[in-house]
């Protein structure tokens, strides 16, 4: 077999609303043709495995883990979007928006102070064909920042970007309602004593609705000025839904209540949810859960958020957990419909025209293993 593919035959090929059990033509890195049974000519025989789209991720922040795989230590930027990118690839991701962080805490958490060397990095390897996927570009922008407006304004002026976030992780609010919480996962993720953590809340309880009045709908603004659908992050309340369809957002990313994802969904918000919390049964954070807003059809889009496997497995996994849905169904929530939900027209869906973004998937009981993935016809894993 060689890299550049004509014909798959004898594969279960998800559709966007069937499974047909037959043969796909590629040329030209899209796809030409579909059909029942044997092929016109022999190809690739997937001995009976399914062949889905290529899945789209709109929300990871893993890059993260590989640029600083200990605490204090900066890895080498290319090779650490490198191995990122093999790990998205091998995953049966071929389109990745890296989740890149604007703004930095006032506890001096996170990445936002070095956004532009790991964007330069990404155009690096996407300047030399070092990549395997796609890599556009989601901003998580954190309101409360001081700086993240000139931030975002200087990054958006040297890149491309597909997707911003509105992200406001003030504790006592959205995802962090219970404080409880965020002591657990802050002295867990920081290492830091109660005493150091109390602190830190109450200076962002303090100064960051005063800058988020003003931060957030500077970002709103600008990413209206240049067509940059937005997304909102962790809405909790009917109210802050309300304001999320004021500024015209698109996307609500990790609703943390049932009560915000059903608004949401009913005003035509697409609802993303967190293939991690689907395969652990849970929120991390003691939020919804996302089978739940599978079971009430209000779940749209799954996002591999931390684990990039996940969003594979959580694909195959919804049927069970939430009967009413279809297999094709359920992989349209990594595939078609976040693609929808960013304007990428031209893949998502194996069809005659769409781009030959592909992943043969075995099956071992009830585990979906990726065997194959190409991107515009070409094997990338």
């Amino acid at each position: 077999m060689t890299d550049h593919i004509t014909i798959i035959q004898n594969g279960k090929i998800i559709l966007s609303d069937d499974i047909l059990h037959g043969w796909a033509a590629i040329e030209d890195g899209r796809i030409v043709e579909l059909g029942e049974g044997r092929p016109p000519e022999r190809g690739l025989d997937l001995s009976g495995d399914y062949l889905i789209p290529g899945l789209i991720e709109l929300h990871t922040d893993h890059l993260e883990s590989h640029y600083v795989p200990r605490p204090k230590v900066r890895w080498h930027p290319l090779g650490a979007v490198l191995a990122y990118d093999a790990q998205i690839a091998s995953s049966g991701i071929t389109t990745v928006f890296d989740s890149l962080r604007a703004g930095v805490d006032v506890d001096g958490g996170g990445l936002g102070a070095e956004l532009i060397d790991l964007a330069n990095a990404i155009e690096e390897g996407r300047r030399h064909n070092l990549l395997r996927c796609e890599h556009l570009t989601h901003l998580r922008c954190e309101i409360p920042s001081p700086g993240v407006v000139e931030m975002v304004e200087d990054f958006v002026a040297r890149y491309p970007v597909g997707l911003i976030s509105l992200m406001d992780h003030t504790p006592g609010q959205r995802q962090f309602r219970d404080l409880t919480k965020y002591h657990i996962y802050y002295s867990g993720k920081m290492g830091k004593s109660p005493e150091e953590i109390d602190r830190i809340v109450a200076e962002k309880q303090r100064v960051n609705g005063d800058r988020s009045a003003v931060n957030r709908p500077a970002l709103v603004a600008l990413a209206r000025s240049r067509s940059i659908p937005l997304a909102s992050h962790d809405d909790t309340t009917l109210d802050e839904v309300e304001q999320s369809i004021r500024e015209g957002v698109a996307l609500a990313e990790f609703p943390t209540t049932l009560e915000a994802a059903k608004a949401s969904h009913a005003q035509g918000i697409t609802v993303m949810m967190g293939a991690p919390n689907l395969i652990r049964g849970g929120s991390h954070s003691g939020n919804v859960a996302a089978e739940t807003l599978a079971r009430e059809g209000v779940l749209d889009i799954l996002s591999s958020d931390y684990v990039p496997a996940s969003l594979l497995m959580a694909a195959f996994d919804l049927p069970r957990r939430a009967p009413a849905m279809t297999l094709p169904e359920a992989i349209r929530t990594v595939t078609g419909n976040p693609a929808s939900a960013t304007g990428l027209s031209d893949r998502g869906e194996i069809a005659p025209g769409k781009r030959a973004d592909l992943v043969r998937v075995h099956m071992k009981g009830e585990t979906p293993v990726v065997r194959q993935v190409w991107r515009g016809g070409q094997r990338i894993a």
